[in-house]
């Protein structure tokens, strides 16, 4: 079992506008695995905007504080949690500060690899392939100029130097983000764990990564395993243990299958939970890719 705890210090300026610093929860170990992860922090400091774009891996999201605009005429709620299918195009992002002092809209995000296989390119495979492209040549906006003068989508670029292919993008599994409100869940008790109840929120894609909230009142315990997936766990609000040590607001836990974890809260307990059960791709997939060539990915 990982636990990392919350810091209010701990802030990399690694996103791309500038506007929004990260905090590192947890991520995987091996980021040329399918199954590679990262879950962090984003705390918002400025006006961000963002044109509409996909990626090539899954995310969850989880606004903490503030909305999150995604597109189409959608918020995501604070509160709401977001499920955005790989190769799916959302955007553009316009969330302006307004009266909102800066820092104080956080957002929890999840992003991993999908069904596809795909996987996902870690933070610093992605910082250190830019550096080393820069080097050489030069990136314009979303874009990257080799030394022919010739301008290329970025990503397209930094994917290749890193896995030594094209960037690909599944079609999307689902016609948009999905989005559960949390509200509107009952809360089911869990049985065999007096105080422990839980909303399940829902599963997704041939993989059914899942996510959840698990509530354990004040002096209850609760004692969990899943055999085939890791699971990663995130502390909304109050306190408690997750075995010996001691866990608050913000803390991270990850277990990996098969692993047994007890949880007991000192106050009421309040976890999101994210299932990511193993990825299994046949040799005659159908899953269908497109690529993007050229400048900017306008197929979105």
């Amino acid at each position: 079992m990982k636990i990392k705890h919350f810091s209010d210090t701990d802030w990399h300026k690694d996103h791309p506008t500038g506007i929004v610093v990260f905090q590192y929860c947890l991520e995987g170990d091996d980021p040329m695995s399918p199954e590679n992860f990262m879950l962090v922090l984003g705390r918002q400091d400025g006006d961000f905007h963002m044109p509409r774009h996909r990626h090539n891996f899954e995310q969850i999201r989880l606004p903490l504080v503030g909305d999150m605009n995604i597109g189409d005429g959608l918020k995501l709620k604070e509160g709401q949690v977001g499920y955005f299918p790989e190769g799916q195009p959302y955007g553009p992002q316009d969330d302006p500060l307004g009266k909102t002092p800066p820092g104080e809209r956080l957002q929890l995000v999840l992003q991993f690899g999908g069904s596809s296989g795909c996987g996902f390119m870690s933070m610093q495979q992605r910082l250190a392939a830019r550096d080393e492209l820069a080097r050489i040549g030069e990136f314009v906006g979303p874009n990257y100029r080799h030394p022919n003068g010739k301008l290329e989508w970025g990503l397209n670029v930094i994917w290749k130097h890193v896995f030594g292919e094209r960037l690909k993008y599944p079609m999307p599994r689902y016609p948009g983000v999905v989005i559960a409100d949390p509200s509107r869940f009952n809360w089911i008790p869990v049985q065999g764990a007096k105080g422990v109840s839980n909303k399940f929120l829902g599963s997704f894609s041939e993989r059914a990564a899942w996510t959840e909230l698990v509530k354990l009142a004040p002096g209850a315990t609760w004692t969990s395993t899943h055999e085939t997936a890791r699971r990663l766990l995130f502390v909304t609000g109050g306190s408690g243990t997750a075995g010996a040590e001691a866990i608050g607001l913000y803390a991270s836990i990850q277990t990996e299958p098969g692993e047994t974890m007890t949880l007991t809260a000192k106050d009421e307990l309040q976890i999101f939970l994210m299932g990511l059960p193993p990825i299994v791709i046949e040799q005659d997939s159908e899953a269908e890719f497109e690529f993007v060539d050229g400048e900017a990915d306008d197929r979105v």
